[in-house]
């Protein structure tokens, strides 16, 4: 069985998570539960085990360096040969990966989410399908300071700061750039059920899913 690979990427708070969530529920809706895994690159950030806490605080978390997309490659290579993996987990309060670990078995569908992911050629040309999801950055900044605030304990004053000192800064250098290597481009602001049948025609289409 060769999976399909499908990589969704754009900045920070552009809603990839939600477009990734929204099609792995429609195609496990079409072609059964087991048909497709989510991956998140976050959980590919680098371990830092070996960092004291206050060191690991001020790394830049968004630049290429910090992820360990070689790993994610190689995991990507070994389930599509049919083989499972143990996917890193990443813990955000600690600032590394955890002792934990979550096992992929191979499936017919591998959904890849993450702000980087197009900004990488072996990925990029790994993947069967790149999207990009595009949205007005002052919009992603307000869906950051939700989430962080509300998910991850982080308080305005730190949300804000990170921005201003590396997410803005790499989104343009790196994220913002990549949008010109993807086979699709999706608003982020459009409807979500709009973006949903884009994305399954295109697929339908394009790409062997059976979507």
């Amino acid at each position: 069985m060769r999976s399909t690979i499908i990589l969704i990427s754009g900045p920070s708070g552009s809603g990839k998570s939600s477009l990734s969530e929204a099609l792995a529920a429609s195609l496990s809706e079409s072609q059964g539960p087991d048909c497709v895994n989510i991956i998140h690159e976050d959980n590919y950030y680098r371990n830092q085990n070996d960092k004291p806490f206050a060191e690991r605080c001020e790394q830049n978390y968004d630049h290429p360096s910090a992820f360990e997309h070689e790993l994610l490659l190689q995991q990507l290579q070994q389930l599509q040969a049919g083989h499972s993996v143990d996917m890193p987990v990443y813990d955000f309060s600690q600032h590394t990966r955890s002792d934990q670990v979550k096992t992929l078995k191979p499936c017919p569908i591998i959904i890849v989410e993450g702000i980087l992911l197009l900004s990488q050629d072996k990925l990029r040309n790994f993947s069967d399908l790149n999207i990009y999801v595009d949205t007005p950055m002052d919009i992603c900044l307000i869906r950051r300071l939700e989430r962080d605030i509300q998910q991850r304990g982080r308080d305005m004053e730190s949300v804000l700061s990170q921005y201003q000192a590396t997410v803005r800064p790499m989104a343009e250098a790196y994220i913002l750039p990549s949008r010109q290597q993807a086979d699709v481009v999706l608003s982020g602001t459009a409807e979500p059920g709009r973006s949903l049948a884009l994305l399954r025609d295109h697929l339908s289409h394009n790409v062997n899913t059976q979507a």
